[in-house]
Order: C-alpha cells, then sequence, then structure tokens
C-alpha cells in the first residue's frame, strides 16, 4: 500500500505562482508573529513546507522577501471605503480601519526594515508605489467627492492625494501605536480637509 503523503511532500511538490503565494503568506505570519528582526528564511520555508534554496532563488534578501510578503498581503486584504454620502465621513472610516489593522508588531515592521531597505537601494514608498490605489480607495474617495461637488477635481495633487494615509504611517512609526481617535479627526479635519476643498475657497492650486 503506498504511503500516505505528507503536508510537506505536497508543499514540496508546488511549483510557480501557488508556490510563491504559499512563501509570501509564510513570511507575512512570521513577519506579524515575531517581527522583521527575527526573521529568518529557514522559518519562512519551515512554515511554507519548502526549502531555504527555493526562497533563496526568487528573493536574495530578507527586505526584498519582506516587501514582497507586505505588497501580497495589502493587494490581497484592500482597505475598502463604501460610498457615505460624504467626503469627512469617508475620510474618517478609511483611517479607523487603518488603525484597527495595525497592531504595534506591523507598526513596528517600518522602524525594522528600514537600514535594509536602505542599503538595497529601497524605501517604503517603493512599497507605496507597488501596492498603489489597490490598497488604499484614495481616488474612489476623491472621484465621489468631485461628483458631490464637495472638492475640484483639478485641486488635489498626487502628494494631497497620498497624504491622509502617510500622515497616518507616519504617527503610527513615530509612536508605534495604531491611531488614536483623537488623531484621526486631527489629520481629517485640521489637515486633510482644509488642503483638499480650499477652506473658504481661497487657497491657490499648489504648483506641480
Amino acid at each position: 500500500m503506498a504511503m500516505s503523503e505528507t503536508r510537506g511532500d505536497k508543499a514540496r511538490r508546488r511549483r510557480g505562482p501557488a508556490l510563491e503565494e504559499a512563501i509570501l503568506d509564510a513570511a507575512w505570519e512570521e513577519l506579524t508573529t515575531h517581527g522583521y528582526e527575527k526573521l529568518t528564511l529557514e522559518a519562512v520555508a519551515r512554515r511554507a513546507g519548502t526549502s531555504r534554496p527555493v526562497l533563496s532563488r526568487r528573493w536574495d534578501s530578507l527586505s526584498k522577501l519582506a516587501s514582497a510578503a507586505i505588497v501580497r498581503y495589502a493587494l490581497h486584504n484592500p482597505t475598502e471605503v463604501p460610498d457615505l454620502g460624504g467626503l469627512r465621513e469617508e475620510l474618517i472610516l478609511l483611517l479607523r480601519q487603518i488603525a484597527r489593522r495595525s497592531s504595534p508588531k506591523v507598526v513596528r515592521l517600518i522602524y525594522e526594515m528600514r537600514k535594509d531597505l536602505e542599503a538595497a537601494f529601497s524605501s517604503f514608498a517603493d512599497i507605496r508605489t507597488q501596492v498603489g490605489v489597490a490598497g488604499y480607495p484614495m481616488q474612489q474617495i476623491l472621484d465621489r467627492a468631485v461628483a458631490r461637488g464637495e472638492v475640484r477635481p483639478d485641486f488635489v495633487t498626487p502628494r494631497l492625494l497620498r497624504l491622509p494615509v502617510d500622515l497616518a504611517r507616519h504617527e503610527m512609526m513615530m509612536t508605534f501605536q495604531p491611531l488614536a481617535e483623537s488623531d484621526i479627526l486631527e489629520i481629517v479635519d485640521d489637515i486633510v480637509l482644509p488642503l483638499w476643498t480650499g477652506g473658504s475657497g481661497t487657497r491657490q492650486r499648489p504648483s506641480a
């Protein structure tokens, strides 16, 4: 009688996208459980049911593996904000969702990875670019605000469009804590809304 297959046997026969997805999922679990500083290729390989050489052939550094895992998680778990009928309400909901998803361990990844990213001539800006609009629905929120007449279509530059999430990331990176409700309201009411709407409408459009 043939021996039954183990989970590891099945995992080792995976190829291509299926194997890569299993590795990146395993890397994300290791990152969120143990942090970047304790991330090892051996631990990821063991969790994914494969071998270290398989990982090394695909990613030549831990920072590249970790970055790929972060991008995969963000793209497969996008932050969704439905039409709530108002720009302020949608921005607040967006930042609340980011706060709920950002445990101290996840936030600390930003700090722990910075040196390795710099050594690899990369940064979190590169990760942000890879995630793009799929990870955070800023463009959809803006489009709805324009359709309601809350924002002029030519008023919000790409940098201003990124501002709510960038400010949230910065606050969490500085404190290693999720956003407090007071932080969310301050970002939306005191910074983003005045810049996006121009307050009384007298603000000059930022130069490109």
